[in-house]
């Protein structure tokens, strides 16, 4: 029986012939621990007799979700974080440096066929560059970084078919959201949702990260790309992709036309509350939020300057709050004029990061404020106001909001 890319790579990683269902000990190439998971994964490396971690060079520490801290409190935090990274070796992305998601693929610590675990159950959004992305849990990066290695049962896999490539306006936001339509909030649950198809050439990597990042909101353990052309040209370089055999087995398999999607958004308070966003179009918005791990990235910021400018710019009681994903995609934004473009609307520019979409801070939205975002998440008190109600899009619809003041189709705007 064939593999699927998923029993592959952990098979390379155990050393075993892992099949779904299987619970396997990988060594794990790459591991990320943020702000809001190290503290606790410290206490328990002290509880469980670390004296050392096993590779330096394999870990890293973001501080992402208090970035910059909002009390005392988290800037001690920080300090014990910098404290123990310092004494053994370890490399900090420190405040303003951006999402540690966002920054393990910029410094290529995700690589096809890798096994990279963070704890952050974002940490799947690594799967876009054909490898193995998966978040954990504190305790278990405690354990990685004292012995470099990881327990997992393998998950089994759902194939995702993409066909065609999508319409103007209609974004890859557009096709996460239509499979949380279909899957539901746990269709996927701890299965692997692997992507193929000729649609699947269509996506740039950029926008393959938008997939495999919310493919946890369906439940799933990881989710993961093929390696291909796109894959060799973010490396710049040429690579042996990690593909799966003919004949590998599928609990479930869903096939999706690009061509025939259309522009989503998900309601208040549930990922896959998802509708065409003309159902919901009328709707008066007050906050529209450009950032996080799923929309945060330069194809996204530009995605809405150019909705915006084609609209006439951010219409009144209307605040936009603008996040960028890295410091990179920042100094990019900067040098392309693009982040002037969005201060001249009167936008709220926030320090790298997390931001507002975790609700730790940046800008919180007031009582009963109907904000429509880019992120991932859109339960309840997501933002730090419980009141607040959370609708999440595409860049392209969120800044179609900001020019109408209400939720609107981005294909109404000439761009």
């Amino acid at each position: 029986m064939g593999k699927t890319i998923t029993e592959k790579i952990l098979a390379e990683k155990s050393g075993r012939d892992a099949r779904a269902g299987d619970v396997v000990v990988c060594h794990v190439d790459s591991a990320m621990g943020n702000d809001g998971s190290t503290p606790m994964a410290l206490d328990y490396f002290d509880a469980m007799g670390g004296g050392k971690v096993f590779d330096p060079a394999r870990l890293v520490f973001a501080l992402d979700h208090y970035s910059p801290p909002p009390s005392v409190k988290t800037t001690q935090l920080h300090k014990r974080i910098r404290d123990f990274a310092a004494a053994h070796a370890i490399e900090v992305w420190d405040v303003g440096d951006g999402i540690g998601h966002q920054l393990m693929i910029e410094s290529g610590r995700v690589t096809p066929g890798s096994l990279v675990v963070g704890a952050d159950s974002h940490s799947v959004t690594y799967g876009a560059m054909n490898a193995f992305g998966t978040g954990i849990g504190s305790s278990d990066l405690a354990a990685v970084m004292i012995c470099g290695r990881v327990w997992l049962r393998v998950p089994e896999t759902i194939r995702v078919t993409l066909r065609g490539s999508l319409s103007r306006g209609v974004f890859p936001k557009d096709i996460a959201l239509a499979m949380a339509g279909i899957l539901g909030a746990d269709g996927a649950a701890y299965c692997a949702l692997e992507f193929s198809g000729d649609g699947v050439a269509s996506l740039e990597l950029e926008d393959r990260l938008v997939l495999s990042n919310l493919t946890v909101e369906m439940g799933a353990k990881n989710g993961v790309f093929p390696g291909d052309e796109a894959t060799a040209k973010y490396l710049g370089r040429e690579f042996q992709p990690i593909s799966s055999d003919r004949g590998a087995r599928y609990v479930r398999e869903i096939e999706l036309d690009l061509d025939r999607v259309t522009p989503k958004i998900a309601l208040p308070h549930h990922v896959d509350h998802v509708v065409e966003v003309g159902e919901a179009a009328g709707t008066a918005v007050q906050m529209v939020y450009l950032g996080t791990c799923t929309g945060g990235r330069v194809r996204d910021f530009h995605q809405a300057r150019d909705v915006i400018k084609a609209g006439g710019g951010v219409a009144p009681g209307v605040q936009l709050v603008v996040t960028p994903s890295s410091r990179t995609v920042l100094d990019t934004l900067t040098r392309d004029g693009t982040l002037g473009d969005f201060i001249a609307m009167g936008a709220v520019i926030v320090t790298p990061g997390c931001g507002s979409c975790c609700g730790t801070c940046g800008s919180i939205p007031g009582d009963n404020v109907n904000v429509i975002s880019t992120a991932n998440r859109n339960f309840k008190g997501r933002m730090g106001n419980s009141s607040a109600s959370i609708y999440l899009a595409s860049p392209a619809s969120c800044a179609a909001a900001a020019v109408t003041g209400k939720i609107a189709d981005p294909r109404e705007f000439p761009c």
